[in-house]
């Protein structure tokens, strides 16, 4: 899997991290892929309903030194 653009957010809290990931996906194109690196862990169950109700694909999401990433493909 290919990842187009990286947006670290680390030490934002709710809803931060997931308002900064919209306002990237909507300047992707269909197909792209964002990594988003997150801090707060309110943000797992952030990124799984924003991908549920907007239809993005949640390709990854796991944790890594206390680090949650995800990477969404823009639909």
């Amino acid at each position: 899997m290919e990842i187009d653009q990286c947006l670290d957010t680390s030490g934002l809290d709710c809803p931060m991290p997931l308002l900064k990931a919209k306002q990237c996906l909507n300047k992707m194109v269909v197909g792209e892929c964002l990594q988003v690196i997150a801090t707060d862990a309110g943000s797992v169950r952030d990124f799984k309903s924003f991908a549920d109700l907007s239809g993005h694909r949640l390709m990854e999401s796991r944790v890594e030194d206390g680090r949650y990433i995800y990477v969404l493909q823009k639909v």
